[in-house]
C-alpha cells in the first residue's frame, strides 16, 4: 500500500536583493540569508512532490499560476553585472498542480486562471537556485492578486491548504522590509527593527490572533514605512493563511526575517 505524502509546512522567505548570491559579497550581507535557503530541503519532512511559490513579483487580476512545462525565466532586476542575466533554472513546470491550485481557489469564490506563456521572475527562480540548485522539484509560481488585499491573501492561502497533504510546498517569497527608499535614512534600522519586532510576533501567534493581525498590518509600529507598498509582504499572508498552527520565526537578521508555519 502506498503510504500518503508526509505533510509540508508553508513558507514565507527573504528572496534578498536582485540576484544577490551569485554576486560577490565582500561585506557577507547575503552569506546568512544564502545558508538559511541553502538549509531549507534538509528542514522539511520529506522531499516535496512539488513547490507552489507565491512571488511579490507578478500581480494579477485575481490570482494566476504559470502552467507551462518549462517556463522560461523573467529577468526582471536591472543594472546588476552581465553574467547575472545569463544565469539558468531549468526546473519543470507542473501543469497539474497549476491546474489543481486554480481550482481549489474557484471553488472557494476567487477569480483564477492559468498563464501557460508565462516565466519564473527573479522572486521564484533566484531563491529556489539557492535552496535546489539540482533544479529537480516541479515548480509553478502563483501571482498576488492585484488588489493587494491582506485578507483576501490570507483566505486564499486556506484555500490552498489541502496542497500541503498532497506533497507540494507552498512558498511566499518575498521581503520583511521592502523601504528601497530607506537606504541612507539615519533612523531606518531603528525602525525596520521595530516593524520586525511586530511581524514576529504576529507571524507567531496562534492563528485566529496572526489573521487579524496581518489583515491590519498597517497598524503596526512603522508598518507603512517598511512596506510603502505591500507587495513584498503579501506572500506571507497566503503561507500563514495555509495553516492553523502557530508559525516559527527563521530570522537571519533583522529586516530579513523568514517564518514557518507547520
Amino acid at each position: 500500500m502506498t503510504q500518503p505524502p508526509a505533510r509540508q509546512p508553508s513558507l514565507y522567505i527573504p528572496h534578498g536583493g536582485g540576484p544577490c548570491f551569485f554576486m560577490d559579497d565582500p561585506t557577507g550581507m547575503w552569506r546568512g540569508m544564502e545558508a538559511y535557503l541553502k538549509a531549507l530541503p534538509a528542514s522539511l519532512p520529506e522531499p516535496p512532490k512539488a513547490i507552489l511559490l507565491v512571488s511579490a513579483h507578478w500581480e494579477a487580476r485575481g490570482f494566476g499560476f504559470t502552467s507551462g512545462e518549462r517556463p522560461g525565466l523573467i529577468f526582471d532586476y536591472y543594472n546588476f553585472p552581465p553574467h547575472t542575466y545569463e544565469l539558468t533554472y531549468d526546473a519543470p513546470g507542473d501543469p497539474a498542480l497549476a491546474a489543481r491550485a486554480a481550482t481549489l481557489l474557484a471553488e472557494a469564490g476567487f477569480t483564477a486562471g492559468l498563464a501557460p506563456d508565462r516565466g519564473w521572475d527573479h522572486g521564484v527562480f533566484i531563491p529556489l537556485k539557492v535552496a535546489w540548485p539540482d533544479a529537480d522539484v516541479p515548480i509553478v509560481e502563483m501571482s498576488l492578486d492585484a488588489s493587494l488585499d491582506p485578507a483576501l491573501h490570507l483566505a486564499a492561502g486556506r484555500a490552498l491548504a489541502p496542497l500541503r497533504d498532497e506533497g507540494v510546498l507552498i512558498i511566499g517569497s518575498g521581503m520583511s522590509f521592502h523601504n528601497m527608499r530607506a537606504y541612507g535614512d539615519p533612523g531606518a534600522s531603528a525602525r525596520a527593527a521595530d516593524f520586525d519586532r511586530w511581524l514576529v510576533e504576529a507571524a507567531t501567534a496562534t492563528a485566529e490572533t496572526r489573521t487579524a493581525l496581518l489583515s491590519n498590518w498597517k497598524q503596526a509600529p512603522s508598518g507603512p514605512y517598511s512596506h510603502p507598498r505591500e507587495e513584498h509582504l503579501l506572500p506571507l499572508m497566503v503561507a500563514a493563511g495555509a495553516s492553523d498552527a502557530a508559525g516559527a520565526k527563521k530570522v537571519m537578521e533583522t529586516a530579513l526575517s523568514g517564518f514557518s508555519f507547520a
